[in-house]
């Protein structure tokens, strides 16, 4: 197991695939790491469906108005549509490149509207770099993420069973 040297700015994710720990990069997206420990404490992620998941490119989760299973709202043919009732983050672009683990958060066109949607590298994805704002990394489970059922939507995926900041796991 990883050693969790912050637990304030660790996240625990268990997966239907296995445990994730994910490192925070709280001076890199501070804005995004608060939103992303928001809405792990307030359980908003649990159940959330990875709904686009591209094969030697990225897992993408997090919606959680259309993708959380169990939700009033879900619908699996809309999940990826949805954010939080929280207000859109401002970009935080930065020099931390996409590579494999790498956790980033999924908007629109517009730079200024990432909200609760994010996803994981499987691979290095250089084009995305300086585009997207990066907020965590994977230390442990990787190979978790890596067992995620493919597609676009994907049938029958896997979900997050839960996500916690490891200082209140």
């Amino acid at each position: 197991m990883a050693e969790i040297k912050d637990p304030e700015n660790t996240i625990i994710m268990e997966t239907t695939k296995g445990r994730v720990v994910i490192e925070l990069m709280p001076d890199v997206a501070p804005g995004h790491v608060a939103r992303i420990k928001e809405l792990a404490r307030e359980g908003a992620y649990d159940g959330v469906v990875f709904h686009r998941v591209i094969e030697d490119f990225m897992a993408q989760t997090g919606d959680v108005q259309y993708g959380k299973t169990g939700g009033d709202q879900f619908n699996p043919a809309r999940a990826g549509m949805g954010g939080s009732s929280k207000p859109d983050l401002k970009a935080e672009f930065s020099d931390v490149s996409h590579v494999r683990g790498t956790c980033s958060m999924a908007r629109s066109q517009m730079p200024n509207s990432a909200n609760s949607q994010f996803f994981i590298c499987f691979t290095d994805a250089p084009w995305l770099n300086k585009q997207y704002s990066v907020w965590g990394q994977v230390v442990e489970g990787m190979e978790n993420i890596d067992k995620i059922k493919r597609g676009e939507p994907v049938r029958d995926p896997d979900s997050i069973v839960s996500m916690r900041v490891a200082a209140d796991a």
